[in-house]
C-alpha cells in the first residue's frame, strides 16, 4: 500500500469512528469522548490534506506541517470549552458506554497507528503529524476506558474530566512536535 493509500484509509477510518464517537459523546455527556471524537474529525482532516499535499515541493509541505500544528491545537480548544461546561453541570457519564467507545477508538486507532508506523519518516512533518496524533490517540482510548472503569466505581465526574484534559494536553505536545519538524523541514529546504 502507497503511502497516498494509507493515509486515505486512516483518514476514512477515522471520519466513520468520529461519527460513532460523537453520538456517544452528546448521548452521555462524556467529556473525554468529546474530546477524541473532535480529535478524529481533526485526524480525517489531516489525512486528507497529507493524501492532497504529498507531491508538492519540500518548502510548502513544511508551510503545510507549520498549518497542521495550528490545527492539531483545534482539539485542545473544544476539549476546553467542554470541560467548561461540564463544571456547570457536573453530572458523571455513563460509565459502560464510555469505556466500550474508547475500546472501539482504541481499535481503531491501534490500526492506524500499524498502517501509518512505516511511512512516520517520510514526507516530513506531514506525516509525522499524522502518526503522532494516531499515537497519542491510542494512549487517550486506554485513560478513556480507565476513566469509565473508575466511574462506574465512584459515579465522579471527575475521570472523564481529567482524562478529556489529558487529551488536551496530548494534543497540545503533538501540535509543538509537528511545529517544531515544519519548521527543521522549512530550514532544510531554504537555499
Amino acid at each position: 500500500m502507497t503511502l497516498r493509500q494509507t493515509v486515505l484509509l486512516v483518514a476514512l477510518l477515522n471520519l466513520a469512528y468520529f461519527g460513532v464517537e460523537f453520538a456517544v459523546a452528546l448521548t452521555i455527556g462524556s467529556v473525554s469522548l468529546f474530546a477524541d471524537s473532535v480529535d478524529f474529525l481533526e485526524d480525517a482532516s489531516l489525512n486528507l490534506l497529507i493524501a492532497t499535499a504529498l507531491g508538492w515541493t519540500a518548502l510548502n509541505r513544511a508551510r503545510l506541517g507549520m498549518a497542521l500544528a495550528g490545527i492539531l491545537l483545534v482539539p485542545v480548544l473544544a476539549t476546553l470549552w467542554t470541560a467548561w461546561q461540564k463544571f456547570a453541570a457536573p453530572v458523571p457519564p455513563a460509565p459502560l458506554p464510555l469505556s466500550l467507545t474508547g475500546a472501539g477508538a482504541l481499535a481503531v486507532n491501534l490500526v492506524c497507528a500499524v498502517l501509518l508506523v512505516r511511512f512516520r519518516h517520510h514526507s516530513g512533518s506531514l506525516t509525522r503529524a499524522a502518526f503522532l496524533s494516531a499515537r497519542n490517540d491510542a494512549y487517550a482510548n486506554v485513560a478513556i476506558i480507565a476513566a469509565g472503569l473508575v466511574t462506574a466505581a465512584t459515579l465522579s465526574v471527575w475521570p472523564d474530566l481529567i482524562v478529556g484534559l489529558g487529551i488536551a494536553i496530548l494534543n497540545a505536545d503533538a501540535s509543538r512536535q509537528v511545529l517544531a519538524a515544519a519548521r527543521k523541514e522549512r530550514q532544510e529546504a531554504r537555499p
